[in-house]
């Protein structure tokens, strides 16, 4: 089962060969050459294998002979940041007891701060034999080499200068969900040769942009490096979104002009000199490695019973993520990876924060979701990661994968009860105005335990998968034929409505119905309590065609085109953002249950109809109740004596005679999503209606500060 090889041996090469110490993981370049250490379990014998600068030529093999515990280490002196590695393990290839070593496949470093070449897709990246009877059970003895991506050292030191973080706080925090390629592509603002990068991201057009907005962090799709799945280079599609993660260390080279980290530490710097914080989606639930139909380029070859969740005695793998894989974070060696991981990105590369993917799989132990689980207690205690901001998706597939709410403080969590709520309410199902309450409060029915803030959920009516918005409001029907699917994936039930015609439109009824729509689900984003998410492109008009997983759509229908870009709305969303940073009531920490405020004795949430009575227990339930009003004040619990307030409209009905609450001095008009352009004008408001469709906001003037211009 072993390669033969005439590769030279290291000193022929002028390399002396040192046993090196296990720490740090990974190739760390030492001065007078380079430390490498690497974990395996399970594998017997362990080579080092140097490649040319390309990556193209294997110059020789080192055996890795000193093992401390399970880290394989050496140190190879002569070796400089550049250099170009990989690695062979040798053990037994028995997949029926979790073991799939061979040393014919050239295996990526875990531990790779940085890519040379990219993956090239050949049946010969398989450990077993393709077309075998025996299946996966069949040995591969192909060198798969030439087609898998090299590790290279690197050199992390970075000029940051006076580098500070932003450190936005949570009450004040507005993220803006993008993606590195699709958000700079068509910009005509971004040089032509970095759109598509890091450096085309970090540019003055799009950062002006973020500040017009009022955004305070920007969260990236992946960008630690991915792969393209076999089956949509096949269909001569890419993996666009990037959920296919092959290395956790290294950034993304398509994201590259010159391949180097500076470009993403240059990104990072340069947000934060505008104040713009900068969190990743991240991926460590599962790998690209796929189940036992899938290559072997890393984590399988090194240790596939320690690194990944087995079934089957250990020749199938627990699929907790719907992509063939489950990464083993209960092993403390794959969570140390992932810690280590995590504390790279916040040490070197200066994010502030993470999304992470499926987090459910993360806090899956042995008897399940575990909110005290290792993952958990490890991040919670990390002096360094304890201290960025920490988003999860609450939900994977897997047994009670779904956890919306049961994260410990200090995680904020994705709502897809916000979001599917609101997109109800708006549509016009019956019986939402009671959701929709307890969705503008924050979801407290969820978030609020265990010492949580009303800043733990983050609200969203859109993101990367799903509908954009002005799809939302334009189709009733997905239509993903163009990922090669027949039009199978992506979301069923996305509680659309297309206002009357389906699709692209010139019809002026339609065409304002929609806008309005736009405009109600945009400012009741704003006007709730937790932390808003924008999707990118959302705020000028962007659609992609009714595609609502355009995962592998690296062209026009994820691309942004900032040449159609709608003016209006983008103003309109400009003005919300606004809004909400002016009025603290809309953005506070402490959740809000209708108690009295020791301050003035009125309670800080009082709901009303538009008539202005309270409504019964029994209305709550009624059908016809589409025109919700809420007069908020700071929580009762702050002992904030401040006497602003709001007054919130939201119908989804027909226009509605309104009664204002009578407090002196009276109401202004901040917002009327009927009258997009409306300034406020200091002034007490003579309003009498509620448009149909509409949402409106008030702001007492008795807690205005005096002198203050409208």
């Amino acid at each position: 089962m072993t390669p033969q090889t005439t590769h030279l041996p290291a000193r022929l090469l002028g390399h002396s060969v040192g046993p090196g110490r296990p720490w740090p993981m990974g190739a760390s370049f030492t001065g007078d050459g380079v430390n490498f250490a690497v974990f395996s379990a399970h594998a017997e014998r362990i080579e080092l294998c140097l490649c040319n600068a390309e990556g193209r030529k294997e110059m020789c093999r080192i055996p890795i002979i000193e093992r401390d515990g399970d880290i394989w280490h050496i140190h190879v002196g002569g070796l400089t940041p550049g250099t170009v590695y990989g690695f062979r393990a040798h053990g037994p290839y028995a997949p029926e007891l979790g073991h799939r070593f061979n040393p014919n496949k050239l295996l990526l470093d875990p531990y790779a701060r940085a890519l040379e070449g990219r993956l090239k897709w050949s049946d010969a990246l398989m450990g077993y034999k393709i077309g075998s009877p025996r299946g996966d059970l069949s040995f591969d003895t192909r060198d798969s080499a030439f087609a898998v991506p090299k590790a290279v050292v690197t050199d992390p030191s970075f000029s940051w200068g006076n580098d500070i973080a932003p450190r936005t706080p949570r009450v004040d925090t507005v993220i803006y969900e993008a993606h590195v390629k699709s958000l700079t592509e068509l910009h005509s603002g971004v040089e032509k040769g970095l759109r598509g990068t890091y450096l085309g991201l970090c540019s003055d057009a799009v950062i002006d942009h973020l500040l017009k907005l009022g955004i305070t962090a920007i969260e990236l799709l992946p960008v630690q490096a991915f792969i393209d799945d076999r089956f949509l280079v096949g269909k001569g599609l890419r993996n666009h979104w990037g959920y296919n993660t092959l290395a956790f260390f290294a950034p993304e080279l398509r994201y590259m002009s010159k391949g180097a980290l500076w470009e993403f530490q240059t990104m990072v710097r340069r947000f934060h000199s505008a104040g713009i914080e900068v969190i990743l989606d991240v991926v460590y639930n599962h790998t690209a490695e796929g189940d036992e139909w899938g290559p072997t380029l890393s984590f399988r070859g090194l240790d596939n019973a320690s690194y990944y969740r087995l079934a089957g005695g250990g020749r199938h793998y627990v699929n907790d993520t719907g992509t063939g894989n489950t990464l083993n974070l209960t092993h403390p060696m794959v969570l140390r990876m992932v810690m280590d991981s995590l504390r790279y990105w916040v040490e070197t590369g200066h994010v502030d924060g993470f999304r992470f993917d499926l987090g459910t799989v993360l806090g899956r132990e042995a008897h399940g979701f575990d909110p005290n689980g290792g993952f958990f207690d490890v991040v919670r205690q990390d002096p360094v990661l304890s201290r960025v901001k920490l988003i999860a998706e609450p939900w994977d597939i897997g047994p009670g994968g779904y956890q919306l709410g049961a994260y410990p403080h200090p995680f904020h969590e994705w709502n897809d009860k916000f979001r599917d709520g609101v997109r109800r309410f708006w549509k016009g199902d019956a019986g939402m105005t009671r959701d929709l309450a307890a969705r503008v409060l924050g979801s407290a029915e969820r978030f609020d335990h265990s010492g949580r803030a009303a800043t733990s959920s983050i609200n969203f009516v859109t993101s990367h998968d799903g509908f954009t918005l002005e799809d939302l409001v334009s189709y009733t029907i997905k239509r993903n034929f163009a990922n090669g699917e027949d039009n199978r994936d992506g979301h069923r039930e996305n509680h659309s409505d297309n206002l009357g015609l389906e699709g692209p439109t010139k019809d002026a009824k339609v065409l304002a119905a929609r806008a309005l729509r736009k405009r109600n689900l945009l400012a009741t984003l704003m006007l709730s309590q937790g932390v808003p998410l924008l999707l990118a492109g959302d705020e000028i008009g962007h659609s992609q065609g009714g595609n609502n997983n355009a995962y592998a759509q690296d062209n026009d229908t994820s691309w942004i085109d900032w040449a159609k870009a709608d003016a209006g709305l983008l103003r309109f969303v400009q003005k919300l953002v606004a809004l909400r940073r002016s009025l603290p009531v809309l953005r506070q920490r402490r959740f809000l249950h209708a108690r009295e405020r020791p301050s003035d004795g009125v309670p800080d949430v009082i709901w009303r109809r538009a008539d202005g009575t309270v409504p019964l227990s029994e209305e709550w339930h009624d059908p016809a109740f589409r025109c919700l009003c809420v007069e908020l004040r700071r929580a009762a619990e702050g002992g904030d004596p401040n006497p602003e307030a709001v007054f919130a409209v939201f119908n989804t009905g027909a226009a509605t005679a309104l009664h204002l609450p009578d407090t002196a001095p009276g109401w202004e008009l901040m917002l009327d999503t009927t009258r997009p352009d409306l300034k406020p004008d200091g002034k007490p408001a003579a309003f009498a209606e509620a448009p149909a469709q509409s949402v409106l906001l008030f702001r007492s003037l008795a807690g205005k500060p005096k002198g203050e211009k409208p």
